[in-house]
């Protein structure tokens, strides 16, 4: 019995930031000093982004340098275009509201390229770490796609940028339980929800990088429905590094989620990277790499830590390119944009995505053409 991701669906606001604008913005805010300045450029300019999109229509449009048009959306600039600092209620509340739209959108376009309908599906696994409410986005996702009532579903939170893997993880595991399971696996983050004038440095990357976005996969054992281009799920690993637990943290503030990510974080990763993928892969050949974009820095570390060619992470970076670091949705743009690429029928995909902790989790997928 082989289980298969079967199609990936992605969806963005329609809000676009470009990098540039963004940067002028955050430096421009009242009480940044001269070195303040200096590091929001140094991060930005350095961070391979060009564009990200945000469910907030009004600071899209301060950074365009236009005035907000006003909406029911959490207000996140005054109108001379200064970052405002609203609750953590306020935010979790514009999350509550906005999550949910993106969290369908990415799973309709999933099983319509599956060729599933919503009453096929039986399990749905959603992630997120950038709101929570209860009922939460697995119950929002069986009302708004008129899924089954006895859909049995699960949520990981919490879990930041790797935490997609996990969840193919137990996709593939129910699978493992149940042939005839049909999974919807959903992750969704408005990581925009929680930005702030960026004052230190941990402030400074985050508001550089996380950017909005929501991905789905449908994952099934049915060797019926391998119609088309398809992952097999060959085997997946857990990886937790000897150090970083403080160098890359998620905690809930006053005023929003508080990101930590020091300068240690690509640093320990390229010192861990090839004992943990060695120990992961053995002696398995790897002909692509799917690995999650935390940054710049993380790719140039994997790469260098890998002996990995100039080209290896080209589909990471394209990604991290257009669509800036959407957390836990990310890794799943990199796993859609190689399932269509026409890889061959056979090759072998090793992904990679990094969480708190330092934590690695990874997967081996092998490639299928679905051709008869």
């Amino acid at each position: 019995m082989t289980t298969r991701i079967l199609s990936i669906g992605t969806a963005v606001p329609e809000a676009r930031l470009r990098q540039e604008q963004v940067r002028d913005l955050f430096a421009g805010q009242p009480g940044a000093d001269r070195l303040t300045r200096r590091l929001i450029g140094a991060a930005f300019d350095a961070s391979a982004i060009e564009t990200r999109h945000t469910v907030l229509d009004d600071l899209a449009a301060a950074a365009a340098a236009s005035a907000p048009a006003g909406d029911e959306r959490m207000p996140t600039v005054t109108d001379t275009g200064s970052l405002l600092a609203p609750s953590t209620g306020a935010r979790n509340d514009a999350y509550i509201r906005l999550a949910p739209p993106l969290f369908a959108e990415a799973a309709r376009k999933a099983l319509a390229a599956a060729s599933v309908t919503a009453s096929e599906v039986t399990h749905v696994v959603t992630v997120s770490c950038t709101g929570m409410f209860a009922p939460g986005p697995d119950y929002r996702l069986v009302r708004d796609l008129e899924l089954p009532t006895t859909v049995a579903r699960a949520h990981l939170g919490f879990m930041g940028c790797a935490a997609a893997v996990p969840a193919l993880r137990t996709a593939a595991q129910t699978c493992t339980a149940d042939p005839d399971a049909v999974v919807l696996v959903v992750c969704a983050e408005l990581c925009s929800l929680h930005v702030r004038t960026p004052a230190d440095h941990d402030e400074i990357v985050a508001a550089s990088v996380f950017a909005d976005g929501a991905a789905a996969a449908v994952v099934s054992a049915d060797p019926s429905r391998a119609t088309g281009a398809s992952f097999e799920l060959d085997r997946f690993a857990t990886v937790l590094t000897d150090e970083g637990e403080k160098d890359m943290a998620w905690t809930i503030g006053d005023t929003g989620f508080e990101m930590v990510l020091s300068a240690e974080v690509p640093r320990i990763i390229g010192r861990e990277i090839r004992g943990a993928v060695e120990t992961f892969l053995g002696d398995d050949g790897v002909d692509t790499w799917a690995v999650h974009p935390g940054g710049r820095s993380v790719l140039d570390r994997v790469e260098a830590g890998l002996e990995l060619p100039a080209d290896a992470l080209a589909v990471s970076r394209d990604v991290l390119r257009d669509y800036g670091n959407m957390s836990s949705a990310t890794i799943l743009f990199i796993l859609g944009a190689l399932l269509a690429s026409g890889l061959a029928d056979g090759e072998r995909v090793a992904t990679l995505a990094f969480g708190p902790g330092l934590t690695l989790e990874a997967a081996r997928l092998t490639f299928r053409t679905g051709a008869a």
